[in-house]
């Protein structure tokens, strides 16, 4: 047994097996934009152990990134991205308990909005993790 969640209307679930990994809130502006919130919490796990019920629809929001939703709500769901073939981020708020998958640091700080400041104590990254902490 996983990690379950899915959309508001119910048409998509999925079951995340697995380890979850990479857990962070995002900054950056296109997952604001396609959430229409001022940051979006993610987490990882393999390819492979992400199982749907329903079939979210998908778009290319840049090359090589793929994300997808409900078509029948609206509901971000996941993102892929093509340099980590064997990964997929699921949207932690889509779990059915995201108090399970905390965020363990922010990502993309250098888009933050002014007003949306954090005294979480959480690692801070300008951009990703593997560009370093600012």
């Amino acid at each position: 047994m996983g990690l379950q969640g899915g959309c508001y209307c119910g048409a998509v679930r999925y079951d995340a097996r697995g380890t979850p990994f990479n857990s962070t809130l995002c900054h950056c502006t296109d997952c604001r934009k396609v959430s229409g919130a001022p940051a979006l919490a993610w987490f990882s796990v393999r390819f492979t152990d992400l199982h749907w019920t329903g079939t979210p629809t998908r778009f290319a929001s840049s090359t090589g990134i793929e994300r997808s939703f409900c078509s029948a709500c609206g509901t971000t769901l996941s993102f892929h991205d093509s340099r980590w073939p064997g990964e997929i981020d699921i949207a932690t708020a889509t779990l059915d308990d995201p108090e399970l998958v905390p965020p363990a640091d922010h990502t993309f700080v250098r888009s933050r909005l002014g007003w949306m400041q954090f005294h979480d104590g959480l690692p801070e990254y300008p951009a990703t993790r593997s560009a370093g902490q600012a």
